[in-house]
């Protein structure tokens, strides 16, 4: 009987480390859960962009606490990560260029030349890329501060950017009213099927 219960005890033990296992999306491994900025952040959810019929890059969104929100995704503080894996070689100019029609896209013009700035700094750390291919592991982190933090391959790519309204405004491109991809926006706030 012993043996029994011990036996069980560590069957349930093992099924409860592997509760929270990562999630694939097109071959890309997402991790449950990460650290960013000494935090712990949990995937809220992962998806594929496709444009047309290719494959682009595969996405996933950590957050200090899951939501189905958009909004509250926006404006809910603490450390996030947007990472994304691409699956096909781009040229930077491209991947920089697709993200600025993100941003135009969910702000009006206003909006938009308040955070030109702040997307002139990332469109010029893209730009030092050159290029990414395929494999590429680009990752856009909230700091506690609300500065924004572009990393590829684990390495940090010019200095963060300070403005608070940034972060926010790049979920938009993906969570906003005018996402790039629907689909993807559905997986992101965990809604896929």
């Amino acid at each position: 009987m012993k043996h029994l219960i011990r036996t069980a005890l560590t069957t349930l033990a093992l099924c409860a480390t592997t509760v929270h296992a990562a999630v694939e999306v097109a071959g890309v491994r997402f991790d449950e859960r990460v650290t960013v900025a000494a935090q712990p952040a949990e995937l809220n959810g992962a998806g594929l962009r496709t444009r047309f019929t290719f494959k682009v890059y595969a996405m996933g969104l950590y957050l200090p606490a899951r939501s189905q929100s958009a909004e509250a995704i926006h404006t809910t503080p603490g450390e996030k990560r947007i990472r994304i894996v691409l699956l096909r070689d781009v040229d930077a100019d491209t991947f920089a260029d697709a993200l600025v029609d993100g941003l135009k896209k969910n702000h009006t013009a206003e909006q938009f030349a308040a955070l030109q700035a702040s997307v002139d700094q990332l469109r010029t750390a893209l730009l030092e890329l050159g290029e990414a291919r395929e494999g590429t592991v680009v990752e856009l982190d909230a700091l506690a501060n609300g500065s924004t933090r572009l990393s590829v391959d684990g390495q940090q790519r010019g200095a963060d950017i300070a403005a608070p309204a940034f972060y926010p405004a790049l979920l938009r491109i993906w969570l906003g009213e005018r996402p790039v991809d629907d689909d993807l926006k559905r997986a992101l706030l965990g809604q896929a099927d």
